[in-house]
């Protein structure tokens, strides 16, 4: 029986700043039957207190400690392995969650790519390159390689940091998802066993593959950057609807 459900949130609640009709609903009606709710997203600017706000303005009963965002992912691994210091290459309210860290651009132990935005200079990636041929540990944010959120097409932080690895030869570690830890921090916070959790999600490359590396049914649905040759992947999730209007009636 399902208890809980991960939503991915762009894409599924909502897309290029559109909510999706029927989401504030959807998600309300889940919560009146006792659901534990959790809302991920591999965005890396946004802190997990900024998109529980962003959300909050359009509607949605939803507080930061039910959002994941891969910032705030990658800020909880790097407390795990409490490192000396890091450099983080990342732009806007994500950086907000690394606040606690000793942060050195010159000598760190960690270097951690997120999405640097226009800071993704010839100069920024050769010295983080450097930094990584002199023993540092990279750790990319989220291993995606193209966004489309935005409308367009536009370099992913999988992309800024698979440089790096294939440069350096440096053996990364990847957060966001389909990445196993991200669903497993959800898991952990709602303190369900995993076929009791459900994940709802637009992107079959990452949110239905990251929903089986760890065991959990997946919940595709055709909105957001949803192609028909997304299903020509082999990944198969458990459930397909057109709308998360229709994720009630698939959960009973």
């Amino acid at each position: 029986m399902i208890k809980g459900v991960i939503f991915d949130v762009d894409g599924v609640l909502t897309f290029q700043g559109k909510i999706y009709p029927g989401a504030v609903e959807t998600i309300n009606v889940l919560r009146e039957k006792g659901m534990i709710l959790r809302f991920v997203t591999n965005s890396t600017l946004k802190s997990r207190k900024s998109c529980a706000e962003r959300l909050q303005k359009k509607g949605f009963s939803i507080v930061k400690e039910e959002v994941i965002t891969a910032s705030y992912a990658t800020a909880v691994y790097l407390k795990e392995v409490n490192p000396r210091s890091c450099w983080v290459l990342l732009e806007r309210e994500g950086f907000a969650e690394f606040k606690e860290f000793n942060h050195d651009s010159e000598n760190p132990e960690y270097v951690v790519v997120g999405d640097y935005r226009d800071k993704f200079t010839f100069k920024t990636m050769n010295k983080a390159l450097r930094l990584l041929l002199r023993g540092a540990k990279l750790i990319g944010m989220s291993p995606e390689l193209i966004d489309a959120s935005m409308g367009d097409f536009e370099l992913n932080v999988g992309s800024w940091a698979k440089i790096l690895e294939r440069a350096s030869r440096a053996q990364a570690v990847y957060i966001g998802k389909p990445s196993p830890y991200m669903f497993e921090l959800a898991l952990k916070s709602m303190k369900l066993d995993k076929n009791e959790v459900a994940m709802v999600g637009d992107k079959v490359s990452t949110d239905i593959q990251g929903a089986q590396n760890v065991g959990i049914k997946s919940i595709l649905v055709r909105t957001g950057e949803f192609t028909e040759k997304d299903l020509d992947s082999g990944i198969n999730p458990d459930f397909i609807c057109d709308s998360i209007e229709h994720i009630v009636d698939i959960l009973e």
